[in-house]
């Protein structure tokens, strides 16, 4: 099934492995019912997870399907075996809080409270502003002192790119943003219409271009390249209009 779905998404084993980052030895083997190379069913599960969704395929149906061609699931690991939680428990009952632990604790927490108000200031604005002007510092001066500080400029925001794509035909697409994330990967059936939205750039990957039409922040791109062409593109945010 592995096998079938990926050829008629039009992919090579290179090109899905570069999606799932799943080996591309441990794809040919899977593709042959072969699963000794993972290390384990649990190993195994996540690389069909992955698998599966790449391909477009429903990936809790496959590991179903994983787990009967190898006699069923496994029975749930007994936890209770695992952690003896009563020699913890007895432990703690043998150590038990000491008073002079409890007394270092508050002691501890009013030296920080004393530091904080120290380096903070302990006068109130507001107070501040009500001391007459002929009591201490000058007027014009506390009026300065009590002033809030302006606030800091914000970090630039990020301008965003809206790429839209809309199958003629069935394609394999996959989209990462300006990080790295996979925004979508898997095949897009005859008539399916995805937006998606990333920061600074959309990197579009596609394995039929002349299968699918884009639109990029509202304006419809020229044509990607020929039939059964796989094609990447990277597209950023709308330029700012001109002054």
């Amino acid at each position: 099934m592995l096998s079938t779905a990926r050829r008629s998404a039009g992919m090579t084993v290179e090109q899905l492995s570069a999606v799932t980052r799943v080996r591309e030895a441990i794809i040919n083997a899977f593709e042959r019912d072969e699963f000794a190379q993972c290390g384990g069913d649990f190993y195994e599960r996540g690389h069909i997870r992955a698998l599966s969704r790449a391909l477009g395929l429903d990936p809790e149906a496959m590991v179903q399907r994983y787990d009967e061609f190898n006699g069923g699931r496994p029975p749930a690991l007994q936890m209770a075996g695992v952690f003896r939680t009563d020699r913890v428990l007895r432990a703690a009952e043998r150590r038990g809080p000491t008073w002079s632990m409890g007394l270092g604790v508050v002691l501890s927490l009013v030296v920080i409270f004393g530091v904080v108000r120290v380096m903070g200031g302990g006068t109130h604005p507001a107070a501040v502003e009500d001391i007459p002007a002929g009591q201490g510092a000058p007027a014009a001066e506390l009026h300065q002192r009590a002033k809030p500080a302006p606030p800091r400029a914000s970090a630039t925001v990020a301008k965003e790119v809206v790429v839209q794509v809309k199958a003629k035909r069935s394609s394999y697409v996959n989209v990462l943003d300006a990080q790295g994330r996979r925004l979508f990967a898997g095949t897009m059936q005859p008539g399916m219409t995805s937006t998606w939205r990333a920061p600074n750039r959309v990197d579009l990957e596609v394995s039929d271009a002349d299968a699918v039409s884009v639109q990029v922040n509202g304006k419809k791109v020229g044509k990607l390249g020929s039939r059964g062409e796989t094609v990447r593109r990277s597209f950023g945010p709308p330029a700012p209009p001109a002054r």
